[in-house]
């Protein structure tokens, strides 16, 4: 095994997610019933964030540690703060065009960009832990290697193993979280942007059961919006591993 992978600090990164994660989702300090108090759309977007903050506190903590050893490639905007910015644009341009039906009697096309934007701040704080810190601490393992691991830690993180899940749920969730990494993964390579990542991860919220989302759109508006959003993100990654060649080539 390489030894300038710190098990210490892949330890310490999951004890800190799944510990500050799991305080919120289990209500430790029984913040929900002053949540609850909230308008209940604030609500679920709130407990969203707190449920995933776990994940982006223990990368914040853990990557200069990682950054004292060597260089780290992997940032929010990656290579292009302009193809990120704008790759993440397309699913909450479509989102808000479309519109998002609920039962907070908002307008539609309002709550679209309130979900899609809380959707994605969501997946940024997850992809700054799986991309963003875990991608880069095995960057130097072979890619079988390191996306089962990442997708192992993953699945660990979300412990639905302590839930009424059976193991037949509980295999499947963890083949899609190995797949997930490395299907996510590519991206991180490629673009070396947690941003672009997030989209993805974006993509894979919408078509599941996001919070935010659920029954707010039907399963052909689903596919139209997966069907834009990943026509349009292949042609910009796409340049943009282009432009990346050329600049790494000129160097």
């Amino acid at each position: 095994m390489n030894t300038s992978i710190s098990w210490k600090r892949i330890l310490l990164f999951l004890l800190i997610a799944i510990t500050i994660s799991n305080i919120f989702r289990f209500d430790v300090f029984e913040l929900k019933s002053e949540l609850e108090k909230l308008p209940t759309w604030i609500y679920i977007l709130t407990s969203i964030l707190l449920e995933g903050s776990g994940v982006i506190i223990g990368a914040l903590i853990i990557i200069p540690f990682l950054k004292k050893q060597r260089k780290t490639e992997i940032s929010l905007f990656g290579t292009s703060k302009t193809k990120s910015l704008l790759m993440a644009s397309i699913p909450i341009l479509v989102l808000v065009v479309n519109g998002v039906k609920n039962d907070f009697e908002m307008n539609n096309h309002i709550y679209g960009l309130v979900a899609s934007i809380g959707t994605l701040l969501y997946c940024i704080m997850e992809e700054y832990g799986w991309r963003g810190y875990l991608q880069e601490e095995l960057k130097e393992l072979k890619p079988w290697k390191k996306y089962l691991i990442i997708g192992f830690i993953w699945y660990l993180w979300h412990l639905t193993f302590l839930t009424k899940a059976s193991l037949g749920d509980n295999l499947f969730f963890l083949g899609m979280m190995i797949l997930g990494s490395w299907g996510i993964g590519q991206v991180a390579e490629s673009t070396k942007s947690i941003l672009a990542s997030a989209c993805f991860h974006m993509i894979i919220q919408i078509m599941m059961l996001n919070a935010l989302i659920k029954d707010g759109i039907d399963g052909t508006e689903k596919i139209i919006i997966l069907g834009i959003s990943i026509v349009i993100w292949f042609v910009i990654i796409k340049k943009w591993e282009k432009e990346s060649a050329i600049a790494n080539t000129s160097l």
